[in-house]
């Protein structure tokens, strides 16, 4: 299939199914990508922990802060489905700065990254992005306010009005009434962004080797495999991912290593009009949809 075809082709199956959807794949070797409205900025959602473990790993290096330093982190006490780790913790615990990092990096712990947050506040995450040559990443605020979002305002068995609120409740500029959905106010970024701090982590840049080598590591372990993993983790490939969660925002970005040796960055940012809280078949759209464009550019 020819490439203007294809993206037409992903394009309408991903409307078919409710999906609007950014998204970008790029062959890291050739630099040679594919993507569907991939400068176009999202919320965030959970994204933003990886540009906070990227700033946290280089403060560890530089020796502004101990990875070992034990930290008494107060308990989530989130009882809402989603959060995970110290979010749903009952007690205070007592952490080191490294296992917060994994905490937040690989099963998204809100109340760990925030506990980094309060090392490294978000306008010195957004400053470190910059000192690595990395744009279009914005962070403004911590993850806390991601659970004060309408899920948190209706019973069980009405949070599809949630969604329906987070669908219907945007203007055409992206502003929002849900603060949490609204790009002037949210944390944000757009596929091509996370492209490009993926392929700064994966190959040489401004990232110290060291801080890269051990990011990639954490984004090895990530413990959500729901969503792309399925169609890009193989005998043969190595997934290492990031997932993010928010009302009808469902993102996945991460970087596929084949043992062949071929790499690709992958970023999928998509926006659900569909008002329900499960939607596994969406999971499987986006999936479908990335792995069809990183197969074109495998066989270019």
């Amino acid at each position: 299939m020819k490439t203007e075809a294809l993206l037409r082709d992903v394009r309408a199956r991903l409307s078919e199914g409710g999906l609007r959807a950014c998204l970008l794949v790029r062959d890291l070797d050739t630099g040679e990508e594919l993507g569907i409205d991939p400068e176009t900025d999202l919320p965030s959602a959970s994204l933003v922990k990886v540009p906070l473990a990227l700033a946290t790993l280089e403060r560890i290096r530089r020796g502004e802060l101990d990875g070992a330093a034990l930290l008494d982190v107060a308990p989530g006490r989130v009882t809402t489905p989603g959060p995970t780790g110290l979010s749903r913790f009952r007690h205070p615990a007592r952490i080191a700065i490294d296992d917060l990092l994994y905490l937040s990096t690989c099963l998204s712990d809100g109340t760990a990254a925030d506990a980094l947050f309060d090392l490294t506040p978000p306008d010195r995450v957004a400053d470190l992005l910059r000192e690595a040559g990395l744009r279009g990443i914005t962070v403004r605020h911590r993850t806390e306010e991601l659970f004060d979002t309408p899920v948190e305002r209706f019973d069980a068995d009405q949070v599809h009005l949630a969604h329906a609120l987070a669908i219907d409740a945007g203007t055409s500029g992206r502003g929002h009434r849900v603060p949490q959905l609204d790009t002037t106010r949210a944390n944000t970024g757009s596929a091509r962004s996370f492209v490009d701090l993926l392929q700064a982590v994966w190959t040489p840049s401004k990232i110290h080797p060291d801080v890269a080598a051990r990011l990639r590591d954490l984004l090895a372990h990530n413990v959500l495999r729901h969503r792309l993993t399925p169609d890009f983790s193989s005998d043969a490939s190595r997934w290492s991912s990031k997932t993010g969660t928010l009302l009808n925002l469902r993102h996945e970005i991460g970087v596929v290593e084949h043992a062949d040796g071929q790499t690709f960055a992958v970023a999928v940012l998509t926006e659900s009009s569909v008002p329900a809280g499960a939607q596994p078949g969406v999971d499987g759209l986006m999936a479908e949809a990335a792995r069809r464009l990183r197969d074109h550019l495998r066989q270019l």
